[in-house]
């Protein structure tokens, strides 16, 4: 646990690409629910930014 968190302090690519993975995944649950109109409303945001991050952190220095 410790290492993940070194991980994102240090701007390494295995945990923040977990975090953009995750953002990801988290506007996908949004978009796809049929409950909860803001969680539909703010999900093509949050899967863009999981988006973008991912793009942005593949270019990060691999974990040793």
């Amino acid at each position: 646990m410790t290492r993940f968190f070194r991980g994102l302090f240090t701007l390494k690519r295995g945990p923040w690409e977990m975090v953009a993975t995750l953002l990801i995944a988290v506007g996908v649950f949004m978009l796809m629910q049929p409950f909860v109109m803001w969680a539909y409303t703010y999900s093509f945001i949050v899967t863009l930014v999981g988006t973008v991050m991912f793009i942005i952190v593949s270019h990060f220095a691999e974990q040793e």
